[in-house]
């Protein structure tokens, strides 16, 4: 007679595919969260280079892995390597977190709805004029995001025009915001008509040594400042604003509130962000 023991000697596979990953703390919280809730699941973090990325979607999904997060730089070039699109993702274009259903890898985009939840404690987005450094993933996501809910300019400053030039295009045609590209080509000084500056670049990431070539003299006191960085969570771009007199926002609570939505999604089961929060703070000390 054979006992019936479950799934005990084996866990639900999930995790992060990225490039610089040794820097991405999500793996503490999530696992920290599953734990939490008597989760039987586990997160990798994985190193995955550009020209790893069709493997390794392809080994996530031979390993029946539940989903996977997708980070720098593969937000937009994991699509091709998936079966389909979820409705924020497919306007957005860009997808951080993908989701097993029915053995089919479905994108998802969570990115630009924590950034919203983080940004709407602080502040009110309809009606204000946005500086957004950098238009890859992140910066799509939260740029749609905002626009939706009532943003009405967008500066996009990036220093790629094709890239600058599409995330622009997007806004202006499928959202009620208008958007104008700037080629960050030189020290970039942020317009006087500007309420918030957003900084969706990797520069600041811990181990990195180059900052925003900005004036940051034309940061106003009052402005909102925030970051997508988490670690480390006061980045130098942000010490540098606050300096300015302006408020500053963390790029934790959007980590924070994406995660909770992504372990959502591979799951089914909401979990406390406090667990999270928690432990992300423990590791970033």
């Amino acid at each position: 007679m054979t006992m019936d023991i479950g799934n005990q000697f084996r866990h639900e596979l999930t995790g992060s595919f990225s490039e610089g990953s040794d820097a991405n703390p999500t793996v503490a919280m999530v696992e920290a969260s599953y734990n939490a809730n008597g989760l039987h699941y586990r997160y990798v973090n994985c190193e995955v280079h550009p020209e790893q990325l069709a493997a390794a979607v392809a080994g996530a999904r031979a390993m029946n892995w539940k989903g996977f997060n997708c980070s720098i730089p593969h937000k937009v070039e994991v699509i091709k390597h998936l079966d389909g699109l979820g409705e924020s993702a497919a306007v957005i274009g860009a997808v951080n977190c993908a989701v097993n259903r029915d053995g089919k890898f479905i994108g998802e985009n969570t990115d630009g709805k924590g950034f919203l939840k983080s940004f709407m404690e602080v502040a009110d987005p309809k009606g204000k004029t946005i500086v957004l450094l950098g238009a890859g993933g992140a910066a799509r996501a939260i740029a749609v995001e905002l626009a939706l809910a009532g943003a009405s300019k967008f500066y996009v400053v990036n220093r790629g025009k094709a890239r600058g030039e599409e995330l622009t295009k997007l806004l202006n045609e499928k959202t009620n915001s208008t958007a104008q590209y700037v080629e960050w080509s030189s020290t970039y000084s942020v317009p006087a008509d500007a309420e918030v500056v957003i900084n969706s670049t990797s520069m600041g990431m811990a181990g990195a040594t180059e900052l925003q070539d900005i004036d940051f003299s034309t940061i106003r006191k009052g402005m909102l400042v925030a970051d997508v960085i988490v670690n480390p969570p006061h980045t130098p771009f942000l010490q540098k604003a606050e300096a300015q007199g302006a408020i500053t926002l963390q790029g934790l609570g959007m980590v924070v509130n994406q995660a909770v939505i992504s372990i959502k999604y591979w799951t089914g089961k909401d979990v406390d962000p406090s667990d999270l929060r928690d432990a992300l703070l423990k590791v970033l000390k």
